[in-house]
């Protein structure tokens, strides 16, 4: 009786993509420079997205992932970001739901707020006008600007 076939571990797709990554110094130098620079454009949206409207955690985070593959110190702010998100979630789910509700409204008409200021200013300054004046001082400086559409 032939012996039976002996259990082989499967072996996800990523980890024989990193050996065939870095089977030699060449292509692994290119790879973690590849690797280097996607993760860090990433990292950097979601720096901006904080500021600016966008998922900027998603963007940390998955930049950092992204990282985590060629560079231990990122894999470790990984990890740390995890506990974290887990302590943020217990805390969110601990909150008291009157101040999760006042926490709402505060935001709701901070924005506000910031957005009635932000539409009567342009609305006092002539926005438009401005904006057109802009564009010629741009275009003046740069050649290359295109004029504006019916202009």
């Amino acid at each position: 009786m032939p012996d039976s076939p002996t259990p082989q571990t499967h072996e996800h797709w990523w980890t024989r993509a990193d050996r065939y990554l870095h089977r030699n110094r060449a292509i692994a130098l290119a790879t973690k420079i590849v690797v280097t620079l996607v993760g860090v454009l990433v990292l950097t949206a979601g720096l901006i997205m904080m500021v600016t409207p966008g998922p900027g955690l998603v963007g940390i985070v998955a930049g950092l992932a992204i990282l985590a593959t060629e560079w231990d110190w990122a894999d470790r702010w990984v990890q740390a970001a995890r506990r974290k998100l887990v302590e943020a979630r217990e805390a969110a789910e601990a909150m008291d739901p009157a101040v999760r509700r006042r926490r709402i409204v505060i935001t709701v008409v901070s924005v506000t707020l910031v957005v009635a200021a932000v539409v009567g200013y342009l609305a006092v300054e002539d926005w438009p006008s401005w904006a057109v004046s802009g564009w010629d001082k741009l275009q003046s400086v740069f050649g290359f600007v295109p004029d504006l559409p019916g202009m």
